[in-house]
């Protein structure tokens, strides 16, 4: 939801038919200007967040936070355009973490252990041999089961990070690196995004790859999740995720990220060489 979400908002922000736009399709969570400003729909975590994080070390990597505003009946999030100025920009989202879920989620999930067929049904489509007998016979799955098998079946678990989506310069959409596991296959999916050239491959993002073969970019978005941790609490970012630790296993990604970054530039220079 969230790649086909930033998918439909690339496209308006492009075309800016209209001072202010609401995508259609999407209960208007997004709204794009002409003035390079995006309106994301409120949320109180993602405001607090990029608050915060306009006061932080972090703020060159994340895109510029102007506060609120109310369209109709709708508060809004005003946030910088990340893709204004640039033609037919390339793009890349990566999801970050060893985990996509929250652990209140979880805990959430457990408390209504309902048998979810429509969870059922995903899992099936992706692997027939994922559930287990009894839940065949249920022909149904928990939400708490769904979750955690879901980020199993890509790189989030083995990386700490996955390939959402990768949009090419021609409009072209490839979402199918959902199955993607190994640090090889990451490398391979660089190379596609970069077309191995060798001044794309050197830069590196968190979350978000832009780029448009003359000026490239790195973000952290998407903080609709991100909450601070008590006063007590601390997480190192870098350690595996075990139910209460509430690691994220954020810098796991990016040392996974660095890793076939510096392999695609071997390769790229391997190629050119060649050539």
């Amino acid at each position: 939801r969230t790649w086909k979400t930033f998918l439909t908002m690339m496209h308006w922000s492009l075309k800016r038919q209209s001072s202010w736009v609401q995508l259609a399709g999407h209960q208007g969570n997004f709204q794009v200007s002409k003035g390079g400003e995006v309106l994301k729909l409120y949320s109180e975590l993602e405001a607090k967040c990029l608050d915060s994080l306009m006061r932080d070390p972090l703020r060159p990597f994340v895109p510029q936070y102007y506060g609120l505003v109310t369209r109709g009946e709708h508060c809004y999030i005003r946030l910088e355009d990340l893709l204004n100025g640039l033609r037919r920009p390339v793009i890349m989202d990566c999801k970050m973490g060893v985990r996509t879920f929250q652990e209140e989620e979880l805990v959430k999930a457990r408390t209504k252990p309902n048998l979810r067929s429509d969870m059922y049904q995903k899992m099936v489509k992706v692997d027939p041999s994922a559930p287990t007998a009894e839940e065949h016979e249920q022909k149904g799955v928990t939400k708490w089961r769904y979750l955690q098998w879901r980020d199993t079946t890509s790189s989030t678990s083995t990386l700490g990070f996955r390939i959402e989506g990768i949009m090419m310069e021609d409009g072209s959409v490839q979402r199918d690196f959902r199955k993607i596991h190994s640090l090889t296959q990451v490398t391979e999916a660089l190379l596609y995004f970069t077309r191995s050239q060798l001044d794309t491959l050197v830069i590196g993002s968190s979350l978000l790859f832009v780029h448009d073969h003359s000026k490239a970019s790195v973000w952290m978005i998407d903080f609709g999740k991100t909450m601070p941790l008590p006063d007590s609490k601390e997480v190192q970012h870098g350690v595996p995720w075990v139910e209460g630790n509430r690691e994220d296993g954020y810098l796991i990604g990016l040392t996974s990220i660095l890793t076939a970054l510096s392999q695609a530039i071997s390769l790229a220079e391997g190629q050119q060489e060649g050539t």
